[in-house]
């Protein structure tokens, strides 16, 4: 399927080469958060609903620091490959995972190709977060314990804290 005009649905769309556009309505979104309306050719005025206004505000954020953007149903199916990319992992390192049944997936008609759901790469992804940043804390509070950082284990915890802020 494709968005009428567009890219085909889940496919990354470019921002502009001119930013100043993708800035303009930033400020627009921020400032008029309250009484933002689609405005027709025709002149009639429709209020988004709050949730495609929420869409919208993440959309023009990622687009004015030069991001690509997707919008896609989290039911969308995933070749290995774009799992992958998502992931940023190797597509082998993918295949492995879902080897190991580390993430659920789908077999096509013919037994050859893998289908993923976004939602179980995107809920993998941010559980893969969570378990880095616990490692992470782990090693940290070890170290410190060790004596091996001339400052304590919460002094080093706070600077990698307010550095990933």
């Amino acid at each position: 399927m494709s968005i009428e005009g567009g890219a085909p649905e889940g496919r990354p769309v470019l921002p502009p080469a001119d930013l100043a556009q993708m800035l303009e309505l930033s400020r627009f979104l921020a400032t008029h958060s309250e009484r933002a309306v689609l405005l027709g050719a025709d002149g009639e005025q429709v209020p988004p609903p709050f949730e495609l206004y929420e869409v919208l505000v993440r959309v023009v954020a990622a687009m004015k620091v030069g991001k690509a953007v997707t919008v896609a149903p989290l039911s969308q199916r995933l070749t290995t490959q774009e799992a992958a990319d998502l992931l940023g992992i190797s597509r082998p390192t993918l295949a492995t995972l879902l080897d190991d049944n580390q993430l659920p997936y789908e077999q096509s008609g013919t037994g050859r190709h893998r289908r993923l759901r976004l939602s179980d790469v995107l809920e993998f992804r941010d559980w893969r977060r969570v378990e880095r940043r616990l490692r992470l804390e782990e090693m940290t509070r070890d170290a410190g314990e060790d004596g091996l950082y001339a400052e304590t284990a919460v002094d080093y915890a706070e600077a990698l804290d307010g550095a990933r802020h």
